[in-house]
């Protein structure tokens, strides 16, 4: 019977796994289909460990400067709602949804660096104007939660007089141009004719 896991040593950080020096369990097939063929873990040895002490040492001091930049950035966003305008039809529905990529790029425009989309939290896209509490989220315990504001780009009472096709697209109207009524044929040329 094939062993289930095998106990690796990482040459490199790996996002949820570990860090450079991290001897880690991992399932077989993860550890020869993407870390082992990637350089980026290696059966460990105590030599090996050894020498990558000095990169596990910088490896934790940028985790931990990392952490305490977005300990920072959690305490700047209390409390923060932010303004999204879009275009809707005249019930609200959007044309196109919020994303995460979305509000993360909004939050980085206004000034909240270091917000990338899987620190956001959106169970499903935003597809209605109205306001949403939405998740920032970096680790279990750095958490905080915004208030997303979708708006709606002209008035509704406005678009109520527009129509838009299947794909959202304004419909554009030819302009009415009212004619003059016909002048009735002067009497005197219908008794000529008569």
């Amino acid at each position: 019977m094939a062993r289930r896991h095998i106990e690796l040593l990482l040459l490199r950080n790996v996002e949820h796994l570990g860090i450079v020096g991290d001897v880690v369990r991992v399932r077989t097939g993860y550890a020869r289909n993407y870390l082992v063929p990637m350089g980026l873990a290696e059966v460990p040895t105590e030599e090996r460990i050894a020498e990558l002490q000095a990169d596990r040492e910088a490896a934790m001091a940028q985790v931990q400067a990392r952490r305490s930049a977005r300990e920072t950035l959690i305490g700047r966003m209390d409390e923060v709602e932010l303004t999204l305008v879009r275009s809707c039809n005249a019930q609200g529905v959007l044309y196109g949804s919020v994303t995460q990529r979305d509000i993360s790029d909004a939050l980085i425009q206004v000034g909240y660096e270091g917000v990338d989309t899987r620190a956001v939290r959106l169970h499903q896209a935003i597809r209605r104007i109205g306001e949403y509490p939405v998740l920032i989220q970096f680790d279990k315990d750095l958490r905080t939660e915004i208030i997303v504001v979708v708006e709606p780009d002209q008035p509704l009472e406005e678009r109520e007089e527009m129509e838009f096709d299947d794909e959202g697209e304004l419909i554009e109207k030819p302009e009415v141009v009212e004619e003059a009524p016909e002048a009735p044929a002067p009497a005197a040329a219908e008794e000529a004719t008569a």
